[in-house]
């Protein structure tokens, strides 16, 4: 994948592993913006737009977690890499309420680093173009049209699904046999996850699963304490 001119803001305070770190990526052909705390990072990252963020999460006058609060407001799609010398599975879970898409303990190694980068914009690209693109899924017998938020079962009338209903069956149908995470679905078609929105999605899963009884062959999991899946078991062709 092509990294050249992609943009990186990299918010550190520890002024000498900034500097290498900002050295090496650009010694890899990266754009990149160094500032060395939050409040300096957010004045950056609003003068200009970058393809990723890298937030250490210990910082004076404003921490990496309200930072990323701060850039989602602003832009819920920039991808976020957390640095911390945390390792407590509370601040990893807390990392990625507030959105971030990785995390990374110090000490690292920075090719780990370089590797998580390339993937994680890899992916945005890809997600992004299916996002775009793809609007008709095939779920067992059941036809999704997420264009006219078409749910159709044979040659039985369709069913209208509301918008949010649409948008987590198409999230879940782009995931089909394999994990949706819940707080991807909750941050992309909710714009939060709180207990609120998350309950308010195990309502929607409850309605999908209703309509998707006809078929014996789908089901949505419940995968605890991480998504839901969507399973297909004869897939037609």
């Amino acid at each position: 994948m092509e990294v050249e001119n992609k943009k990186i803001l990299l918010v550190e305070d520890d002024p000498n592993f900034g500097a290498i770190l900002k050295d090496y990526l650009m010694l890899n052909d990266f754009d990149v913006v160094l500032a060395k705390n939050g409040m300096e990072g957010f004045e950056k990252f609003k003068k200009d737009t970058y393809d990723l963020c890298i937030l250490d999460v210990m910082m004076p006058y404003k921490d990496g977690y309200t930072l990323a609060k701060e850039i989602r407001e602003k832009n819920k799609e920039v991808p976020l890499i957390f640095l911390t010398a945390k390792s407590m599975k509370e601040d990893v879970l807390k990392g990625y309420k507030v959105g971030a898409d990785d995390y990374l303990n110090k000490p690292f190694d920075s090719e780990v680093l370089l590797m998580k980068i390339k993937a994680i914009m890899q992916r945005k690209q890809s997600e992004s173009k299916t996002d775009n693109l793809k609007f008709e899924f095939q779920i067992g017998r059941f036809h999704l049209n997420s264009k006219l938020r078409f749910l159709t079962f044979g040659s039985d009338e369709p069913i209208k699904l509301s918008p949010k209903e649409n948008e987590l069956l198409k999230m879940l149908a782009l995931h089909e046999n394999d994990l949706m995470p819940r707080e991807l679905a909750l941050t992309k078609i909710w714009r939060d996850d709180n207990y609120f929105t998350s309950r308010s999605m195990d309502v929607y899963i409850a309605k999908l699963r209703k309509y998707l009884k006809l078929d014996e062959d789908v089901e949505i999991l419940n995968i605890h304490g991480e998504g839901f899946r969507l399973v297909v078991k004869n897939k037609v062709v």
